[in-house]
């Protein structure tokens, strides 16, 4: 089998409500995708979702024509490709949807895993008033959630701690919350300054009596000596960070040096299957988690869960969720049928080949940017 081309297509789907997300200054209105195909030379097609991946069309030739499933050299190829230009992980996440469907296996069965049920956590992305607040978490339990991911950062001192502890006091012991403040990044026009690290420790000593499950990205993705030193800090709740580093000394630097609990690199942004998988292994010997970010279209996710249920099966997993703003309908849109959890906070990946879906061709002809 060798490949015998890359396309690449983009579409817009138009959100009503718009969704405030956390980390964007700028209201989103409308949620576009990049979606590319891998033909191979017999018709079978491995499909993948991510970045814009604006260089890739410029290397269609590195890779038309070669073996599909040299995965290290192809791996090496994005590696370079994206130092210089543009991510392109989604390619090597493409290649993996094919040699499932060449194989008739899930790609978490040729990562060597044997069980597609994995656990998942409600991962929200709105900053809502306390009461609203409340009442989505109180949603998300009564459909079967065990834990779930609320955003702070809130401008009023004191407030992401008030809407926490309402927040805690109406669910219970019972559920895990885990927080994200959104410091590791920022968008093109978001000049904001980062938490230093007393902000970051202030902001966190807040929450301290309320059992938080981990706290994400309290502080710049390279700030390794403040992620060290929030993590050994006596009573804090985990650290997890490492969603946006694309360098893989970075990874190991954060986990050999002891600046996180949870390691959260997406295979959709970094390293892909083929080297996340390795990187996933690794955690073990360094008693870290790696329970990578997801949010993004369903595509992205499927990829990161078949990763994981292939690899380590961490505790929890990321489902992003929050409806109105946010709902299936609008993170699956391609798919012919959406990833839906089973009611009890679990995703079963079943043996689907591939990274386990079917595209809405109708739907992405309609959504299609000409």
């Amino acid at each position: 089998m060798r490949i015998e081309d890359l396309q690449i297509t983009r579409h817009r789907l138009e959100l009503n409500p718009p969704f405030p997300a956390s980390w964007d200054p700028r209201v989103l209105k409308n949620f576009e995708i990049t979606l590319l195909r891998v033909i191979a030379d017999d018709g079978t097609v491995g499909v993948a979702s991510g970045d814009a991946m604006i260089a890739l069309e410029q290397f269609k030739d590195l890779f038309i024509g070669q073996d599909p499933f040299d995965f290290e050299r192809h791996a090496q190829t994005l590696d370079s490709i994206s130092l210089f230009y543009s991510r392109c992980w989604p390619l090597d996440l493409a290649l993996w949807d094919l040699k499932g469907k060449a194989e008739n296996k899930p790609v978490y069965k040729l990562l060597g895993g044997t069980d597609g049920r994995l656990s998942v956590y409600a991962s929200t992305g709105v900053v809502r008033p306390p009461d609203e607040q409340v009442e989505q978490a109180c949603m998300l339990r009564e459909a079967g959630f065990k834990a779930m991911k609320l955003r702070i950062g809130r401008r009023k001192p004191g407030e992401d701690a008030r809407v926490l502890r309402a927040v805690r006091k109406e669910l219970g012991d019972n559920i895990d919350i885990m927080v994200d403040a959104n410091q590791a990044w920022r968008m093109p026009w978001d000049s904001s300054p980062w938490w230093t690290f007393e902000e970051a420790k202030a902001a966190i000593d807040e929450l301290r009596e309320l059992n938080i499950y981990w706290v994400e990205e309290p502080l710049h993705r390279g700030d390794f000596e403040g992620l060290k030193k929030l993590r050994s800090t006596k009573g804090f709740p985990r650290i997890a960070s490492g969603e946006m580093n694309t360098e893989y000394h970075e990874l190991y630097h954060l986990m050999e040096y002891g600046c996180v609990d949870v390691l959260q690199t997406d295979c959709v942004y970094f390293g892909g299957i083929t080297g996340l998988s390795k990187v996933a292994h690794d955690a073990k010997k360094f008693d870290v988690t790696f329970s990578p970010h997801a949010w993004g279209n369903g595509i992205g996710m499927l990829a990161n869960f078949q990763l994981i249920a292939g690899t380590v099966q961490p505790p929890y997993m990321e489902y992003s969720i929050d409806p109105p703003e946010w709902q299936l309908e609008y993170r699956d849109f391609m798919l012919t049928e959406r990833v839906e959890h089973d009611g009890t906070g679990h995703v079963d990946l079943g043996n689907r080949p591939g990274l386990g879906f079917e595209l809405d061709e109708e739907i992405l002809e309609r959504t299609r940017v000409k």
